[in-house]
């Protein structure tokens, strides 16, 4: 194909003394002695070439301008199909391109950062830009004007001390801007050091001991607190508050975090500050409060009442454990401290502040885990001195007991059975808070469908009848409609919040006769039966007794009515009777009767 017109054709200068100009090449598919020629000449004289173009990632020609300021420039690109030109009109002067700044070197202060560098002067007013960039990944762009020096420089302030910077320089024209020189060489600068700002963050636990108490103090560096330099050490004063006598202070190497101290059983004023090459941080202070004599320790826990506090239970979230407390408006602030590693010494204990405004808090940390029982303490702090409010106990998911309640004793009716296992241990080691029980029962034969409980589905597709005890108190239970002569399986499970183990071993039961029913057969059957084989054995007596063809009013037991006497001899009153057959014994006895 024929050649396009060159694109991007431009013009510009680094020294003002030599121009370059690039554009950019079009494909022709021509190759070897059919590849485009590229001439750049004098639009008013085209007939002297400036320069021959050469191509590569793209297209440039230089030539020396000598005193020429305006120029008209044609590039003329052509192959053996055509031939197409771009022309370019500019003064050297506008279009500077200025070299980067040579030699960047800085000074600085704890808090400024003066960059100097050297550059090559053109005889034009150059505009200076310098970029900072901060340890966050901010930037920060500073603009200067020239200086009728050699030498250029930059102050930077309101920096932080003792912290990495890095800067970079770069120019161009000041009064015809044309495009901006590249980036000096980045420079990387570190203030220097400065006092420490702000305060640690300190905490303690305390250890009553015979004769006073053991005070373990911990502090860290808080989000407020800037080093401002390498700290080199922490130093830790405590000095009593009723006899203002001498403090005693020790100073720890920068690796560590805490230490231990003695007391005897007066208040004490503590404080902690750290050290780094230049001075001391503003001291974090906390109170101690005194404890009474060994003599009088135990009446003064009765006067003031002191009791145990009960410990709470609180629940797991998807961000961490929620801890909530009842807020007291005498107190500034609050402490929640707990321990990493609860089953390690030491625990690595950890704390965090709160505001007076705030009663309850999400605690979170990279350390905790399913299945372990974390413990919370609460603290209201006020003029630095901490009182303990309320513990709290709580998981961070809970998981299902390790150990199935271990039943002691089976007791069996015909209908019923009755379980008593023993208390289930619910130390720090268990992996969950004991809700409740369930009771799962289910005869080897068929399915369960026992009344008051409910239908549960083993993992082997059987079905069992599940009854759930809601009390973790509750040691025994008693599972009713049974059926006699029956053999059942059955089993005892704990569960926690985190649920229950599979099912894995039954406890076999054989429910006995009912005895009652044989009672009851005994009389429906057995009985009737006996009086009848009497009654056949005997059977002329009974027809004498009971039925005689003649009755005898003497013999007869169901004719012994008392109104039927007459003087010593029963009388039967036949008035209402027909009877069968009527007997005359003795005519003399008729005519009376």
């Amino acid at each position: 194909e024929p050649p396009d017109i060159p694109k991007d054709f431009s013009c510009q200068t680094q020294d003002l003394k030599r121009v370059t100009c690039t554009w950019t090449e079009g494909e022709t598919y021509l190759y070897g002695q059919n590849l485009p020629r590229y001439t750049l000449s004098e639009t008013s004289s085209q007939k002297k070439a400036l320069c021959e173009g050469s191509c590569s990632k793209q297209c440039s020609c230089s030539w020396d301008i000598g005193q020429q300021r305006i120029w008209n420039v044609t590039v003329t690109v052509e192959n053996p199909l055509g031939k197409k030109t771009a022309t370019d009109v500019f003064d050297v002067k506008h279009r500077m391109y200025p070299t980067a700044p040579l030699q960047v070197w800085e000074d600085s202060t704890n808090t400024e950062i003066t960059l100097y560098w050297n550059y090559e002067k053109y005889g034009i007013e150059l505009f200076w830009q310098t970029e900072v960039l901060q340890p966050g990944g901010e930037v920060e762009l500073h603009n200067s004007s020239d200086v009728d020096s050699r030498h250029k420089r930059i102050t930077v302030r309101g920096l932080q001390p003792y912290t990495e910077y890095t800067a970079k320089v770069r120019c161009a024209a000041a009064k015809h801007f044309w495009r901006w020189s590249e980036w000096s060489k980045p420079l990387t600068v570190r203030t220097k050091e400065g006092t420490p700002s702000g305060k640690l963050d300190i905490w303690r636990e305390i250890t009553p001991v015979l004769g006073g108490q053991n005070v373990t103090l911990f502090w860290k560096k808080t989000p407020s607190f800037q080093a401002n330099g390498k700290i080199i050490s922490y130093e830790v004063t405590w000095e009593k508050l009723e006899d203002g006598s001498k403090p005693e202070s020790i100073s720890f190497s920068s690796v560590y975090n805490s230490t231990r101290i003695f007391i005897d059983s007066h208040s004490y004023r503590i404080s902690i500050m750290a050290k780094n090459n230049v001075n001391f941080s503003l001291p974090s202070v906390v109170i101690i409060s005194g404890t009474p004599d060994n003599s009088r320790r135990i009446l003064f826990c009765s006067f003031l009442g002191t009791e145990e506090l009960k410990e709470g239970q609180v629940n797991g979230t998807d961000d961490g454990i929620l801890i909530s407390w009842e807020p007291r408006s005498v107190y500034d602030s609050y402490i929640i401290d707990w321990c990493n590693f609860p089953r390690l010494q030491p625990c690595d204990l950890q704390w965090r502040r709160f505001g007076p405004n705030t009663s309850s808090a999400v605690i979170s940390s990279a350390a905790f885990v399913p299945g372990v029982r974390y413990k919370f303490r609460i603290y209201g702090s006020v003029a630095n001195k901490a009182s303990l409010l309320e513990k709290k106990i709580g998981y961070l998911r809970e998981l299902p007991p390790r150990l199935d309640p271990v039943v002691r004793k089976i007791d069996l009716t015909y209908n019923s059975v009755t379980l008593s296992w023993d208390s289930y241990l619910t130390n720090e080691s268990e992996p969950g808070f004991i809700r409740g029980y369930h009771v799962y029962v289910s005869p080897i034969q068929g399915n369960c469908n026992l009344k008051g409980s409910k239908k549960h589905i083993h993992s082997d597709d059987s079905e069992l009848c599940k009854y759930t005890i809601e009390n973790p108190e509750e040691k025994r239970y008693t599972v009713q409609h049974l059926m006699p002569n029956t053999k059942y399986k059955i089993v005892v499970k704990a569960f926690t919040g985190g649920g229950e183990t599979p099912i894995v071993n039954f406890r076999y039961i054989d429910t006995p006769y009912n005895s009652n029913m044989l009672y009851f057969v005994f009389l429906l059957v057995i009985v009737p039966t006996l009086v009848a084989a009497i009654c056949h054995w005997k059977m002329k007596w009974v027809k004498e007794c009971c039925c005689p063809v003649i009755p005898s009013p003497n013999k007869s037991k169901v004719l012994s009515f008392k109104e039927y006497k007459i003087d010593s001899e029963k009388v039967l009153k036949i008035n209402d009777c027909i009877p069968d057959v009527l007997a005359m014994d003795n005519n003399a006895e008729a005519q009376k009767l």
